[in-house]
């Protein structure tokens, strides 16, 4: 691993965590991410892929072009470390590509082509839920990981699936705010047209809301848009009362 002062690690693993603020881009994150995690252990190249709602794997960010296309070609043969460690929800480690040929008969020789000789792949996981998995390429055979690297950069993976997972949390209450604010907004509008209806036609409250309904099946207008044609302008629904 690439020799850093305990400020210099602290300072990556801050940026690991900070998935909080209003300027949070998921793309700028993750590549910064893999560039942070080749500084940190001197990798050749880091490669990363995430869980979608299917919990399909899909490519997201790489530090060099070469892991992307690599990572892609994982998802596209269906083997590789990424797969492993996503799938066992443990890390690959010290993996030698020149001799990996029967664990990723594919993924090895393709790998060893691109000119990497070795590979490790780390699970973001959050206790037992695993959302992706970062590939980090070496040049050299053999272990050149110790033991002192395998949990540091472990638990840097944890720490950006702790974000990731805080970030979709905020995204998900976001929308469901959203979706609430809207049905507010909507039952209001609904309202004030029912109240342009029982002006307009002299009936009830129920009748005025049957009129809408009716009218809005009628024409397959959805009632939200429909009352807000008649609060904008009465004159816009001339036939509301037609049978």
């Amino acid at each position: 691993m690439t020799t850093l002062s305990t400020g210099q690690l602290s300072k990556i693993f801050v940026e690991a965590a900070d998935t909080l603020t209003a300027e949070f881009n998921l793309r700028d994150f993750l590549h910064m991410l893999t560039k942070r995690t080749a500084d940190l252990v001197g990798a050749a190249a880091v490669g990363m892929l995430l869980a979608d709602e299917h919990d399909e794997l899909q490519f997201m960010a790489a530090s060099q072009d070469n892991a992307m296309w690599l990572e892609l070609f994982q998802l596209q043969s269906q083997e590789g470390p990424c797969l492993e460690a996503f799938r066992s929800g443990h890390p690959v480690v010290n993996a030698d590509l020149p001799a990996a040929g029967g664990r990723w008969p594919l993924f090895a020789p393709r790998a060893v082509a691109a000119g990497f000789q070795s590979v490790h792949a780390f699970p973001l996981r959050v206790r037992r839920e695993v959302i992706g998995a970062l590939n980090v390429f070496g040049t050299v055979v053999g272990a050149d990981f110790d033991d002192a690297d395998v949990p540091i950069v472990q638990a840097l993976a944890d720490v950006a699936a702790i974000g990731l997972l805080q970030q979709r949390a905020l995204l998900r209450e976001q929308t469901l705010t959203d979706q609430l604010q809207h049905a507010l907004e909507s039952r209001v509008i609904i309202e004030q047209a029912k109240g342009v209806i029982i002006r307009a036609y002299d009936v009830s409250p129920d009748e005025a809301f049957t009129l809408l309904r009716t009218y809005s099946r009628r024409n397959s207008r959805r009632i939200a848009d429909l009352a807000l044609a008649i609060v904008t302008d009465p004159a816009n629904i001339p036939d509301l009362t037609r049978p």
